[in-house]
């Protein structure tokens, strides 16, 4: 598989700011993945990042431990040719924040706690080209096992209007149903419980069907004008017309199902689509069937200071995704857990330029007064 003509190459001195990135954090992300890959590796994207390119990265990855930033640095110079991406539309690519919400949960249902999280039903299956029926549409990754096939399954408004009450499938129970929409949003989330535990839920399966923001239903009805759509405001408009929850939500049919997951180093995120904890400033999720996991990409977005004041230039680790993530330069940035890193995630979306590093071995022959040879 050949590189995609979506990449120009481009210098690491071509990259604003690359020598005062924090490089030994983004190493550190790398890291866990080159680790990972021993178990199973990752896809390679359908632009062309083959994942075999990064065996020799990976090896010394698993060996050695810079001992400062340039040492770091060094690293991803000696391995890697940086790539411009260009965007489907031809001009500036665009971030999003996430984050791992942190909330207030009760291991049953209380007079406070209505709210549930659910866990994957039995009778959720994968569906895939093999055993798709005629006519399913093809978006659909999730179906309803029936006896006559499979059909597609109980969307959001259905769910929770009861259709899989009486199956135990309650993980844990919420106090408010905008905390717990904005969790599937996130696709994770630590839950304090009543009895003093902190423990952690994320994505174990979907209904199916496809996203749809409440930001853009809202856009749409002209309740918030699109520019002004931030999770911030959403949460202020479903404060204010209470009354109007469903009506918004239920527009978004998707429905996630949860499982448990320990909290082991509770300065790292959830394990993601990539089957690494996710880094705080380091992780990106990205178009998975674009893009390699694993695969660093070098962001820069001026207008972007809500991380630490200064405008967004970091190194970056591919290792989520997303179903609103499509496109080559679209990316989802993991700011962390908790309400701070809600208040950075919530306010991120900023057009920025995507530099993927690219393995040497993909890209043999390196520039020539600016252009390839």
């Amino acid at each position: 598989m050949s590189l995609s003509p979506a990449f120009s190459e481009k210098s690491f001195g071509d990259l604003p700011g690359w020598g005062d990135d924090d490089h030994l954090a983004a190493f550190a992300a790398f890291k866990r993945s080159a680790f990972h890959v021993l178990t199973k590796p990752y896809r390679t994207g359908s632009l062309g990042i083959d994942f075999n390119a990064f065996a020799g990265a990976y090896a010394e990855a698993r060996s050695v431990s810079p001992a400062n930033r340039s040492e770091a640095r060094s690293f991803f110079e000696r391995h890697f040719v940086p790539e411009l991406v260009g965007a489907e539309n031809g001009g500036a690519g665009l971030v999003t924040g996430f984050y791992e919400p942190e909330v207030e949960a009760s291991p049953v249902r209380t007079e406070r706690f209505t709210v549930p999280l659910l866990s994957r039903p039995a009778d959720l299956i994968d569906v895939d080209e093999e055993n798709r029926p005629a006519g399913m549409d093809s978006y659909l990754a999730f179906a309803r096992d029936m006896p006559a096939g499979p059909v597609e399954y109980f969307d959001r408004a259905e769910i929770e209007r009861g259709a899989l009450s009486g199956r135990n499938l309650e993980i844990a129970w919420l106090a408010d149903k905008v905390d717990a929409f904005f969790i599937h949003v996130q696709g994770a989330a630590r839950l304090r419980m009543a009895d003093g535990r902190l423990c952690r839920v994320t994505c174990a399966a979907k209904s199916g069907q496809r996203f749809t923001g409440p930001g853009k239903t809202l856009s749409e009805l002209g309740e918030i004008p699109l520019e002004k759509v931030t999770m911030q405001s959403i949460r202020a408009w479903f404060k204010a017309h209470p009354e109007r929850i469903d009506e918004i939500l239920w527009q978004n049919r998707s429905y996630i199902f949860f499982r448990e997951a320990p909290v082991e180093d509770a300065a790292l995120g959830p394990i993601a689509a990539a089957k690494v904890p996710l880094t705080p400033g380091r992780s990106v999720a990205v178009d998975r069937l674009l893009h390699t996991f694993g695969t660093p990409f070098y962001i820069v977005a001026p207008t972007l200071t809500a991380f630490d004041g200064n405008p967004f230039r970091r190194l970056m680790i591919a290792q989520d995704t997303g179903s609103a993530i499509t496109g080559p330069a679209r990316g989802d940035l993991f700011a962390g857990s908790g309400d701070d890193a809600g208040e950075i995630a919530g306010v991120v979306r900023n057009a920025a330029d995507f530099h993927a590093l690219i393995p040497r071995g993909l890209v043999p022959h390196g520039l020539v007064d600016g252009g390839r040879r």
